[in-house]
């Protein structure tokens, strides 16, 4: 067997995308890869995306926000900024191997209630996870 590829996701806050990112590679194909995800600066997991991740049956409640820093100078095999503002914040972390570039919306900044919050969530989950099998699939 292989030595997994380790791939971290980067976003500003580590709080939505790259939290549900690292959810899905890791039980989707935990195997293969060693996962994790870090921001620019650490916050909080948001509630809406332990949410929806919940519905796919990932439980991401245990994960916490963490900084990029504590991941400098690592050997990574695929670095994935996946929001715009990680790309500029972060576009080169040393030790990574590759940079790949997935930029989706943040639903964390549409306004409303919480049903409207929760489509968008979903939304851009749902775009991740194509993310994710896709790259899975070319890993194979």
């Amino acid at each position: 067997m292989t030595d997994r590829q380790r791939v971290l996701f980067v976003c500003v806050h580590n709080s939505a995308r790259s939290q549900m990112a690292e959810g899905m590679l890791q039980a989707w194909a935990g195997d293969r890869f060693e996962v994790y995800s870090a921001g620019t600066e650490a916050t909080s997991v948001r509630p809406e995306a332990i949410a929806v991740m919940s519905e796919l049956g990932i439980d991401i409640s245990g994960h916490t926000s963490k900084t990029v820093e504590r991941y400098v100078g690592q050997v990574w095999d695929a670095l994935i900024p996946v929001c715009e503002e990680a790309c500029e914040a972060c576009p080169y972390v040393p030790g990574a191997r590759r940079v790949e570039r997935w930029e989706f919306d943040d639903p964390g900044a549409i306004s409303g209630d919480d049903q409207s919050r929760l489509a968008e969530f979903r939304r851009v989950r749902d775009e991740i996870a194509a993310a994710v099998r896709d790259l899975i699939a070319r890993s194979s």
